[in-house]
């Protein structure tokens, strides 16, 4: 199937291939058969994003430990996968749990959701609003019955401070109780990508107006009413002796806290 994507849209194609990359490795740092099959369904020059990189598995499979204990302990949980993409979390959570019942809510626009229906295989425990996640009339979707987990992966960075910080406010508000997970470049980061950051000579990243550093990541627990803990989560370890040291070097020393990205899971009271 030929995809024809642009923009933030267009990153989904380069998660996917950088996931299913390293699921087809000898020593995967990730299991996501999925993703495999995905890329080998899609028409698409994915050369043009350049080398792909293991934190974006990473990223993955951080999300994957965060959700996996939750959904172990809410077995009819409902998980809000908020501008989706083409990530196929729902299939590697549901080989992880053993008689898996949790539900699944896709929100994203009308074109990502079509190429979604049109290449992945059906769930009834799968729902599908085709709307931005700033039109919050998905939330009228979501049973909170069973508990609530909402992601948001390689979204926020994309949306306009005020957006944002909407976003999990409105969040907080309507699923007390419930968690968010959600991921940020560095502060600087975000700042160069307005200036246009390239992988290679032929793709661009899109500007990323949003961020947070780890300490206002924290902090969210002063100034968003409804939120009741902030936690700073790392990545797992990764492929490689250097990289490793450097991810571990990140995180021990509080020095190079405006240097990490953001990774934080929020609980709503």
């Amino acid at each position: 199937m030929k995809v024809d994507l642009t923009g933030v849209s267009e990153t989904a194609l380069l998660t996917l291939n950088a996931r299913a990359n390293e699921a087809r490795r000898s020593d995967p740092i990730i299991d996501d058969p999925m993703a495999i099959t995905l890329v080998d369904s899609i028409d698409f020059d994915f050369a043009k994003f350049g080398p792909t990189r293991q934190d974006i598995a990473l990223r993955a499979l951080a999300f994957d430990n965060q959700m996996l204990p939750y959904l172990r302990q809410h077995p009819t949980a409902t998980v809000v996968a908020l501008a989706e993409g083409l990530q196929t979390t729902f299939w590697r959570l549901d080989a992880a749990v053993a008689d898996s019942q949790f539900r699944w809510l896709t929100v994203d626009l009308p074109p990502m959701v079509d190429i979604r229906r049109r290449l992945l295989p059906v769930s009834p425990r799968v729902s599908v609003c085709a709307q931005s996640a700033l039109d919050y009339s998905w939330m009228d979707a979501v049973d909170p019955s069973g508990g609530v987990f909402i992601t948001a992966e390689g979204l926020l960075m994309y949306l306009q401070p005020e957006q944002a910080l909407g976003l999990i406010a409105q969040c907080a508000k309507t699923f007390p109780g419930g968690r968010m997970l959600f991921d940020l470049p560095p502060t600087w980061f975000s700042r160069w990508s307005r200036l246009g950051i390239r992988t290679s000579l032929r793709y661009k990243i899109p500007p990323m107006p949003f961020s947070l550093s780890v300490a206002q990541a924290a902090d969210l627990v002063q100034t968003v009413p409804g939120v009741v803990a902030a936690h700073d989560l790392r990545l797992p370890a990764g492929r490689g002796l250097i990289f490793n040291v450097a991810l571990s070097t990140l995180y021990h020393m509080s020095v190079f806290d405006s240097l990490r990205p953001c990774l934080t899971l929020l609980e709503f009271g």
